[in-house]
């Protein structure tokens, strides 16, 4: 059994200190009598009038223009961006310390769901009680939008990127894709455990529905109480979820072993560009086919014309993996399954051209480089190096510490887990402010902008991921690409659902969401069943994902402003 890690006392600090550094950045409004100069405050609506707007924190900059917020909007949100970007590589590296039970099933989901809880947090925290029931539409719209974003404009978009031939028995085919875009003739297969994480994220939304009983049977009272057990309930949901993550970890093992795979991906691709094989891609980013025939050539010590599993293991064994005790063994074997379509037990010379031209794109859209060079493959090799500092091997997986230097690669962790964490809090205020003012500039309904923006400011990080992931079409990536997506789902309806319902009852605002609540049950009821009882979607399936999404802002348009639910 693996000792605890000295960086664990310090993760659950972060987590505890978070939600304070969110509520510190403005409190109530106040009349101004006896305001200190140095706290900030919302400013009355004399001095607003006066003023025409209010810089967060007293120096950030404001502006009453569509404009002028829009522009606000989109940099707030790059670093609400740029924040969840390193919340995730900093999670993922305490992958190797705390282990895929406790890192994956507990910190990974709640440090992924943080950005959006903030958000929600400092939407209706601060401000009179009615500027709060004005301002959490905003928290309301980004819960309903990143629901809604994952289970259909993602969704949709894993099934197109990752679709594969089908078999006769309707099952996809790894990496053969000459279908084209045959509506019956393509798509993608998971397997059973993503079919079991669609079940959870269904059986997440039951705290909407407790909180909507006083709507659906038209009570007048009771409202706080069943918020208050719907809070109960998210609560020990979301328990639930992360006891389940820890206890079978089996989405934190497949993202283990492709992080190894990567590892190996980067340490090829930079050992060819360096070992005087010609460069892998030209000035224009184009691959050097005969370059990479070069490669296959070099490993095929036969001349056979196809490489055996010894060949690319003594390949591999050559690769110096920044002398870390490396599974050679594993290593090639992974590398026969990505790169051996056709399962004869060997590599051709059309499947390793094939596969190296697959790997190559997969390093192009992870790195952004201005030159296709050494440079570009370094930079691919060191990031893909700190995702799995330290990787754990087999018997590692089930308890046992890993190589290489856990306390600097704790500390790393660390640090970028407070720099994101920091970045969120800083930022989730004025981001939510700028919504509110970019909605009063234009007169559009603050709900509809959050709906839309403030998703892609939190999920775009894990939105790219998994696109990479299905892109690679087979069932395995596939399996984790669709269970990270309903996963995310059911941190939404558990964590952040409870932060908002916590914010609801603490400041006793008006539950008033029926149509937003509607749309969450319906895309999450329906997608949650169609991905439990099957585990093939062909590609005609991404058509109804993606049109989930404009009929759910056409629905709460419809049902808020035609028939007045809200």
């Amino acid at each position: 059994m693996a000792r605890p890690p000295r960086c664990l006392p310090v993760l659950l600090l972060l987590l505890l200190v978070a939600p304070l550094l969110a509520h510190g950045r403005r409190p109530f409004i106040s009349d101004g009598g006896n305001a200190n100069a140095s706290v900030l405050r919302l400013p009355s609506e004399a001095e607003e009038a006066e003023m025409g707007c209010e810089m967060s924190y007293g120096f950030l900059p404001c502006t009453t223009t569509a404009w002028g917020n829009l522009f606000l909007v989109l940099a707030y949100g790059f670093l609400m961006f740029k924040s969840a970007t390193y919340l995730s590589s900093g999670s993922e590296m305490l992958l190797q310390i705390l282990g895929p039970g406790i890192v994956g099933g507990l910190f990974l989901p709640i440090l992924g769901a943080l950005p959006d809880a903030l958000l929600i947090l400092v939407s209706g925290l601060s401000g009179t009680k009615e500027v709060a029931q004005s301002q959490v539409l905003i928290g309301m719209g980004l819960l309903a939008g990143s629901t809604v974003m994952l289970l259909t404009l993602l969704w949709g978009t894993c099934v197109v990127v990752g679709k594969c031939d089908l078999s006769e028995n309707s099952t996809a085919i790894d990496s053969r894709d000459t279908k084209g875009f045959s509506l019956l003739g393509s798509g993608v297969s998971t397997d059973k455990q993503t079919s079991y994480a669609a079940r959870i994220m269904a059986i997440s939304v039951l705290p909407f529905i407790i909180v909507q009983i006083p709507k659906i049977f038209k009570l007048h009272s009771g409202h706080q109480i069943t918020v208050l057990i719907g809070l109960i309930v998210a609560a020990l949901l979301l328990l639930s979820y992360c006891l389940y993550q820890i206890f079978q970890p089996w989405i934190q093992r497949r993202r283990l072993e492709y992080t190894r795979l990567k590892h190996v991906m980067s340490g090829l691709l930079r050992h060819a560009q360096m070992h005087s094989f010609g460069r892998l891609l030209d000035d224009e980013g184009r691959p050097n086919v005969s370059v990479i025939e070069k490669l296959f050539h070099r490993i095929d010590q036969d001349n056979d014309g196809k490489l055996e599993r010894g060949e690319l293991q003594a390949f591999i064994v050559g690769i110096n993996f920044e002398d870390r005790d490396w599974d050679s063994n594993l290593a090639a074997d992974q590398v026969m399954a990505d790169f051996d379509t056709s399962r004869n037990h060997s590599i051709e010379k059309g499947e390793f051209v094939n596969g190296m031209l697959r790997w190559l794109d997969e390093a192009k859209r992870t790195v952004v480089s201005g030159a296709y060079s050494k440079k570009f493959l370094n930079d691919f090799h060191a990031r893909t190096r700190d995702e799995q500092t330290g990787v754990l091997d087999k018997d590692e997986e089930e308890g046992g510490e890993a190589d290489g230097n856990p306390t600097w690669t704790c500390i790393k962790a660390i640090l970028l887990l407070l720099l994101g964490t920091a970045m969120a809090a800083a930022s989730a205020d004025p981001l939510v402010d700028a919504v509110h003012n970019f909605s009063n500039a234009t007169h559009i309904p603050s709900f509809f902008i959050s709906f839309i923006v403030m998703p892609l400011a939190t999920n775009s990080s894990e939105a790219v991921s998994a696109i990479i992931f299905a892109s690679r079409k087979k069932q395995r990536t596939l399996s984790l690409t669709f269970s990270e997506v309903y996963g995310g789902v059911t941190m939404n309806n558990t964590l952040c659902l409870a932060v908002f319902l916590a914010l609801v009852y603490v400041r006793s605002l008006t539950w008033d969401f029926s149509s937003e609540v509607l749309i969450i049950l319906l895309v999450c009821i329906i997608m949650g069943l169609f991905a439990s009882f099957r585990t093939d979607f062909p590609l005609w399936t991404c058509f109804v994902a993606f049109l989930f999404y404009p009929l759910s802002l056409i629905m709460v348009y419809i049902l808020d402003y035609k028939f007045g639910w809200s």
